[in-house]
């Protein structure tokens, strides 16, 4: 062969070995079928971190911008419509085997997911995962059917409807709340085991029975589930219908009303210690007392009847004062608080100002003034009950005035409520009183006036009526004159 050809043939050669590798230098790179650090991933709220590790070759056929991203497939395992749940930042794995951790979205709902392992440069994606389970248990908390009454009742040939509350009552998280979730039925068949009956919202039953519902997490163990519900069918007569308190009983009444609940049915009666309670007549009814609350419920073709003797935990508080007391300069109250209360704790104020000091049940009042305690119960209810009561400054009976007046208004003021004269003819001089109608009615005669007239209803015929006094002195003085009485 000559020379010149020889020369061609390996030019050749070189142009297309020269077109077969790639412009930027890099080979092509294989990543390796991702290996899972999980068996199943039943996310949460708390808890939402899984890994996975994967290999790829060769190391040096990364570019410094790469970056590797984790795909999750659909809940069949299919990548159509595959969801980033991960993505690395450019450049920063560049070891083979690498580990990356990943978080899975709040609707994850499946047992046949996978998750595969993408790099952007060069473009390379390796093989699905093995299927696993994977929920995100957006409720994960016990919720309440039936209204938390435990019993229900269906007449021969009916049916009785089961549901999810939703709110329900008290603190109950319904999982109606979020509607990614489904729900699964079942009926107990031992003490430790059931069979399942049906999916959805709602369960019609049509046999006796025990039954509850579960949040549908798959695989995944979980405490969203439901109370357990007695089914029995009545042929005739009375069957029981369970009666509930969404506070508990004994429930507290300072967290408002309990609401008192029972099974579904066509119309209600409800009765409070044998009373029937007007107007009560729905599935529910409020009470904020202690009692015996009933209730009659109509199931079509046969009723049923039930009760619960409801405790209230509300505690009792007095005092040992009156409402209103009256002091004389230098003097004091002692208060005493009374209660029923668990473990209390007091604290007391005078005109809306703290008592920084006084924090026992019992209080030494010198000053006038309106008081308030306050007294708390920590264990149980902890509740707060509050006491009011006031101290005045007694008001001298005799004071100096110096004269004698004519007008008196009886009308509760306190000012110029009765007739105040000078101390020169009050109790103790000796003088005698008299105040007679305008027709000469005697309606006072005291040697001991104590300034009090008019003590009682002067049954007065006019707005303004005038009486007239006598005030004779020991010594011979006398005094006359008239009262206007204004009303």
């Amino acid at each position: 062969m000559s020379q010149i050809k020889i020369a061609y043939n390996l030019l050749i050669v070189f142009c297309v070995f020269a077109f077969l590798i790639p412009k930027d230098g890099n080979a092509q790179i294989v990543i390796g079928t991702p290996n899972l650090g999980f068996s199943q991933a039943c996310a949460s709220d708390s808890f939402n971190t899984y890994n996975a590790t994967f290999i790829f070759s060769p190391e040096a056929g990364l570019n410094a911008s790469n970056q590797f991203v984790v795909e999750l497939s659909d809940a069949d395992g299919d990548f159509s419509n595959a969801v980033e749940i991960y993505t690395s930042t450019p450049g920063s794995i560049t070891e083979s085997p690498a580990t990356v951790n990943f978080s899975f979205p709040t609707n994850t709902a499946g047992e046949y997911y996978k998750i595969r392992i993408k790099s952007t440069a060069p473009v390379a994606t390796s093989a699905g995962s093995a299927p696993f389970a994977a929920y995100y248990k957006i409720q994960d908390a016990p919720f309440t059917i039936n209204n938390l009454v435990s019993t229900g009742a269906f007449c021969l040939g009916g049916s009785y409807l089961l549901t999810i509350d939703n709110p329900g009552s008290g603190t109950n998280d319904s999982p109606l709340n979020y509607p990614s979730l489904t729900f699964n039925w079942f009926k107990e068949t031992g003490p430790t085991t059931s069979e399942f009956i049906a999916e959805g919202d709602t369960l019609e039953v049509t046999e006796e029975g025990t039954y509850f519902v579960e949040t549908n997490y798959g695989t995944c163990t979980s405490d969203s589930f439901s109370n357990r519900v007695t089914i029995y069918q009545v042929a005739s007569g009375d069957a029981e219908a369970g009666v509930s308190s969404s506070l508990g009983n004994p429930f507290c009444p300072d967290n408002g009303a309990t609401t008192l609940s029972t099974i579904s049915a066509n119309s209600y009666q409800w009765f409070k210690d044998g009373e029937a309670i007007i107007g009560a007549t729905e599935q529910m009814y409020e009470a904020m007392e202690s009692g015996t609350y009933a209730v009659q419920v109509d199931l079509g073709s046969c009723s049923a009847f039930g009760a619960i003797e409801l405790e209230s935990e509300a505690f009792e508080a007095s005092i040992n004062v009156d409402e209103m007391t009256v002091i004389a300069e230098g003097e004091s109250l002692s208060v005493l608080v009374s209660s029923t209360a668990s473990n209390p704790i007091y604290e007391w104020y005078l005109n809306d100002n703290i008592i920084t000091e006084a924090t026992s049940d019992t209080y030494e009042a010198t000053l006038q003034g309106n008081y308030t305690v306050i007294v708390t119960e920590t264990n149980g209810c902890q509740a707060s009950r509050e006491l009011t009561f006031s101290i005045e400054e007694a008001v001298d009976p005799f004071p100096e005035v110096e004269k004698i007046p004519n007008i008196v208004s009886p009308n509760g003021d306190g000012f110029n409520d009765t007739w105040i004269i000078p101390t020169a003819y009050v109790s103790g001089t000796n003088t005698e009183v008299m105040i007679m109608t305008n027709r000469g009615k005697v309606v006072l005669q005291t040697d001991n006036y104590l300034n009090n007239w008019p003590e009682n209803d002067l049954e007065l015929t006019s707005v303004n009526q005038v009486f007239y006094y006598v005030i004779s002195t020991p010594d011979g003085d006398t005094k006359k004159g008239s009262i206007t009485v204004v009303r």
